[in-house]
């Protein structure tokens, strides 16, 4: 309880997009209301055609709304229309645990811009039992951080802690799941504070379906990684070629 006063000051909001998540999102709502009582829980519901919203208003979540569908369309509305200090992301299928919830409000609290919810270091999943997932995660995470020469040890969580200066400064170009690769992405090239906190991750529950389309949405995530590093290395090549233009001088 000393580290829930000790974070009471930060207003904090935690961020569940949904797209058909009736089956779960009740307890997911419980289980950060109960890691973090001073939170504001918002679901933004991404035109489900099942009870998600009527759930999640029941249980106490404020509720909003995004149309068009996509995680990214969800998550870029959400950063618009909320205010907070403090953002925490996670997903509305109850594979997220909250356990780690005041870890990842205390790396936002001692200065990072963006704490990430390690899942891979720790757990194994069975949805990692899928030869495509395991290699999807794996091979985009070697990529970002040979590429950006970091150590990201999970760059495509759903689970994250934000500041404020993140969201304000972030502006989502991606419409689905490679949301998560973009902001990883851009704390990289914007040189801001990332951390990371090992989580627990779960495998849905029986009778809850993932919406990732594992080569679809692994196409686009490799689109977003090169084409935010070609747009980043282009502008070190203009910006060193202003430069040695400049020291050139003027021919007396």
């Amino acid at each position: 309880m000393e580290e829930v006063r000790q974070v009471s000051d930060m207003q904090v909001a935690v961020l569940i997009p949904c797209y058909n998540e009736e089956m779960t999102i009740e307890k997911v709502i419980t289980d950060w209301k109960q890691a973090l009582p001073g939170a504001t829980i918002y679901v933004y519901d991404n035109n489900s055609d099942d009870r998600t919203a009527e759930v999640a208003l029941r249980t106490g979540a404020a509720v909003g709304y995004e149309p068009e569908k996509g995680k990214g369309n969800v998550i870029r509305r959400m950063f618009e229309e909320i205010q907070a200090d403090c953002y925490i992301l996670t997903d509305g299928d109850d594979t997220y645990s909250a356990d780690k919830a005041l870890d990842l409000l205390r790396g936002i609290r001692e200065g990072a811009d963006m704490v990430i919810g390690d899942r891979l270091s720790t757990t194994y999943y069975e949805e990692n039992k899928k030869k495509t997932h395991a290699f999807g995660n794996r091979l985009v995470q070697r990529l970002i951080n040979q590429l950006f020469h970091t150590n990201i040890p999970d760059v495509m969580t759903g689970c994250r802690a934000l500041n404020r200066k993140f969201v304000k400064r972030f502006q989502p170009q991606s419409n689905g799941f490679e949301i998560e690769t973009e902001m990883t992405i851009f704390a990289l090239q914007s040189g801001m504070a990332i951390r990371s906190v090992p989580i627990l991750y779960r495998d849905r529950p029986e009778g809850s379906k993932s919406k990732i389309h594992a080569i679809r949405d692994g196409v686009r995530i490799l689109h977003t990684m090169w084409k935010m590093y070609w747009r980043e290395s282009l502008k070190i090549r203009k910006k060193s070629g202003r430069k040695q233009g400049c020291s050139r001088g003027t021919p007396q």
